[in-house]
């Protein structure tokens, strides 16, 4: 079992940033490849970013590359996303998530955090 509490979220004016922070406990953090996905108001959950076990290699949505960054910490059994340049369309529930694969669909993600809600007002 794998434990996810994310934080970092809240309210900020548009071109702005926030870094939310995804903290695991349980089974062995560095054995899983971390993702983050959002959610928007009467919208399905979708991935945003991920990020394989090594830390090595990263993939992001079309709509977040080169504005957003995924980072882990594998000393720390922390996972990142430093989010510049928020626009009011990156408003959502963000989730964290842990799976065996570094991928852009939710199914193979196995443990998912409660989120942290992040507005971004225009």
């Amino acid at each position: 079992q794998v434990q996810l509490v994310e934080s970092g979220g809240g309210l900020v004016q548009a071109g702005g940033s926030l870094r939310l922070s995804c903290a695991a406990s349980g089974r062995t953090f560095s054995d899983y490849a971390m993702g983050w996905f959002r959610q928007a108001p009467g919208k399905e959950r979708i991935f945003v970013a991920t990020i394989t076990a090594s830390g090595k290699t990263t993939y992001y949505a079309d709509s977040v590359k080169g504005r957003f960054t995924i980072s882990r910490d594998n000393a720390k059994n922390t996972v990142y996303l430093q989010m510049n340049s928020l626009k009011p369309e990156d408003t959502a529930v963000y989730y964290c998530a842990s799976g065996l694969q570094a991928t852009t669909s939710l199914s193979p993600y196995t443990f998912w955090g409660q989120g942290t809600q992040v507005t971004v007002s225009s």
